[in-house]
This record gives C-alpha cells, sequence and structure tokens, in this order.
C-alpha cells in the first residue's frame, strides 16, 4: 500500500488529511513536528511527504532538505502545505527542492489530487519510456552537410510540443491508472469478502434444508415425540438467547450511531480548527500591515514636525507683516486725519475708524492663534490680505473723497 508521511503541528489538519487520504485508499503516517518527521524518515520510506511549512522545531523548508539529502529519499515527492501562500513561501519552496506548495485549509479533493500527481510523476520519471521520450525531445544536433530549411525546423518544433503535449497527458493519465488500480485491489478485496459471504449464506441453507428434513421425519415418527419437545425447549431457549442477542445488537446499533454522530461532530470541530487557524494566519498578515501603517504614521508625524517649525518660521514673517500693518496703521490714521477734515465724509470716517478697529482686534487674535498651528499661519495671511485689500479700498476711497473736496 501507499504510504504517506504528514508533519503538522495542528492535529485537525492532520485528522482532515488523514481522512481524505484514508478514504483515497493511501496508507497514512502522521507527525505532530518537524522532530517526529525527521526521525521517521531516517527510519522509513514513505512514498509522499506532505509537511507544513511553519513548525514549532523544525520547518516543512527543513523537512525537505533532508529528504533531498537522503540517497534513499531523494526522489521521494514533498508537498508543503501553509496557510498563506505568496511569492516568498513559493521562492523557498523552490530553493529546497519541493515539488509543489498547497493552500490550507484543503479544498474538496486537492490533497488527494496533488498527492496523485505526483505518485504519478515518480512513476514515469521511473520508466523508461520517460527516458525514450526524453531523447525525442532533446535539441536535434546539426549534421555536416546537411541544412534543415525554416518550415522543417517549425514543423520539427511542432512535433517536439506535440510530443511534449502527450507525455503531459501520458502523465496525467499513469495517475488516473495508478489510481484505478488501487481502486480495483480495494474492489477485489471487497468481492472477495462478498463471495465468503454467499459461501456462507449457501451453508445456512443447506443446514436449513437439513433441519426441514428432520423436522418433516420427527412430524412423521410419533414415538420421537418426547425427543421433539426436549427440542422444542432447546429451540425456545435459543429463541431467547437470539432475541437477547437482538437486543444486545439494537443497543450496539445505537451506540454506533452515537459514535457516529460523535465522529460528525468531532469533524465540525476539526474544520472550526482550521478555520481559526486561518483566521489567525489572517491576524498575523493585518499585524504586519499595521505595523506598516505604523511606520509610516510616524514618518508623518516627523513630516508634521518639519512642517510646525516651518509655520515657526510663518510665524515670524507673520511678526513683520504686523509691522508693515503698523505702518499701513499710521497710514490709515493719517488718512482718517483727512478725511475728519471733510465734514461732508465725517459720519463715513467715523464708520471706517469702527471697520479699522474690527480690525485691529481680528489681527490681534490671528496674531495670538499664528503660533499653534500651520493652519492658523495661513488663515491670518489670508485675513492680513484681507485687511490690505480693504486698507487699499479705504485708501482709494478717501483718494475719491479727498478729490470730491478739491473739486468744489
Amino acid at each position: 500500500m501507499t504510504t504517506v508521511l504528514i508533519a503538522d503541528d495542528s492535529i485537525a489538519v492532520r485528522k482532515v488529511a488523514e481522512r481524505l487520504l484514508t478514504e483515497a485508499g493511501f496508507g497514512v503516517t502522521l507527525a505532530a513536528n518537524g522532530e517526529e518527521a525527521l526521525a521517521y524518515l531516517a527510519k522509513e520510506t514513505p512514498d509522499v511527504v506532505v509537511s507544513d511549512v511553519i513548525m514549532p522545531d523544525r520547518s516543512g523548508y527543513e523537512v525537505c532538505t533532508f529528504v533531498r539529502a537522503q540517497r534513499a529519499l531523494a526522489n521521494t515527492p514533498v508537498l508543503l502545505i501553509s496557510g498563506i501562500v505568496n511569492d516568498e513561501v513559493t521562492k523557498q519552496a523552490e530553493s529546497c527542492h519541493a515539488d509543489g506548495v498547497l493552500k490550507k485549509p484543503f479544498q474538496g479533493t486537492s490533497l488527494k489530487d496533488r498527492v496523485i500527481e505526483l505518485l504519478a510523476k515518480r512513476q514515469r520519471t521511473a520508466m523508461p519510456v520517460a527516458k525514450t521520450v526524453e531523447k525525442v525531445v532533446e535539441p536535434i544536433e546539426p549534421i555536416h552537410g546537411f541544412s534543415v530549411s525554416g518550415d522543417e525546423l517549425e514543423t520539427r518544433r511542432q512535433a517536439v510540443t506535440q510530443v511534449k503535449s502527450l507525455e503531459e497527458e501520458l502523465r496525467i493519465e499513469r495517475g488516473r491508472v495508478a489510481y484505478s488500480a488501487q481502486r480495483v485491489v480495494q474492489l477485489e478485496e471487497q468481492l472477495d469478502s462478498v463471495k465468503e459471504l454467499e459461501s456462507m449464506l449457501a451453508r445456512e441453507r443447506e443446514q436449513t434444508a437439513q433441519l426441514k428434513k428432520q423436522v418433516t421425519e420427527l412430524d412423521s415418527a410419533t414415538a420421537r415425540v418426547q425427543e421433539l419437545e426436549s427440542l422444542l425447549e432447546v429451540e425456545r431457549a435459543q429463541t431467547v438467547e437470539a432475541k437477547m442477542q437482538a437486543s444486545v445488537a439494537e443497543s450496539l446499533g445505537g451506540r454506533v450511531r452515537e459514535l457516529e454522530a460523535a465522529l460528525q461532530a468531532e469533524r465540525q470541530a476539526a474544520k472550526q480548527l482550521v478555520e481559526q487557524m486561518t483566521e489567525l494566519e489572517e491576524t498575523a498578515t493585518r499585524y504586519q500591515q499595521v505595523s506598516q501603517q505604523l511606520l509610516q504614521e510616524q514618518e508623518c508625524t516627523r513630516d508634521l514636525t518639519h512642517r510646525v517649525a516651518a509655520s515657526e518660521q510663518l510665524a515670524v514673517r507673520a511678526g513683520s507683516l504686523e509691522e508693515a500693518l503698523a505702518e499701513e496703521r499710521k497710514k490709515t490714521n493719517a488718512l482718517a486725519t483727512r478725511i475728519s477734515e471733510t465734514e461732508p465724509a465725517s459720519q463715513k470716517a467715523h464708520e471706517f475708524e469702527a471697520l479699522l478697529q474690527m480690525e485691529r482686534e481680528r489681527n490681534s487674535l490671528l496674531a495670538k492663534r499664528m503660533t499653534e498651528t500651520e493652519q492658523d499661519a495661513e488663515l491670518a495671511t489670508k485675513r492680513f490680505e484681507e485687511m490690505a485689500r480693504k486698507l487699499g479700498e479705504i485708501a482709494g476711497l478717501a483718494s475719491q473723497l479727498g478729490s470730491g473736496k478739491r473739486r468744489p
């Protein structure tokens, strides 16, 4: 029987893999970690090795490296299983010369199909036919004095491609044949048991016929009535015993149903455990992502620190703007003096002074907030520009009023 070694630190994954491969007719050996797997491989030679990538003591890569280092196991297929299959896992699997990586949890018959495929590949490489095919697909060496046209070369290339495709189909077909052969052996064993049951049924029928014959003889012989009565008592005792055995068998049937229900519950629990392991592995992935986001946030914090320093520089600039504003205020006061001299425009001058006072209060508030954040600094700059615009409007109005006063 084909033997498969399964090494995984999760009992749920081991049980699921054992059930899938046992139903397919394979013999299964379980190892709870990498050390147990290496201890088994040091003594035995399984046909296929299925190992988890991440285990507490020895990883699946180390198990694969050990297999490839042993002469007796060098050609043994090694299938790695992992909850996360990415470029890094694939690269490490190739570096230790593994035959493939399968993602957990297993989907349908994926594990069984991969094991059958690896066995078929191993069988194909061991057959001399494969060597013949390899010779066919070898590059054609140039022959002195003979030239090959482009069409002939393309035809030969197409033939080589067809040979490779036929080789792949042959590999798949051999895998199917190997699996079918195993199923035929199992069916033959079942057929042998059926034949034994048929022979037992035939013997029981013969015994029943003999008993019927004896009963007929007993019915015809009145002299053996007492013997028949004793036999009847014996039959009654056997009937009682048979009823007791039937009741025991019924209780055993109930127990079997209970055990089947418990087995189903265990399978469901194993499935849930596999899902939980997948969620934990996803949580680990999310932890790595959060760590990367934290690094990005730290980078943003450093950037904000630089921006705060820039905002402080803007605050210094705001101080210089305040000085410029003071000069503008002086000019505005001069303009207000000139405006006060014009009696028709005195009321408007008062309104302008009130607006100017409001702008001064707003400017002082903006100067206090300037030192807190860069946004306040930018807002203060906008408001200063707004004040400058209004002062320009005031200057324009003052010039208009001055020109209007000079006209009369």
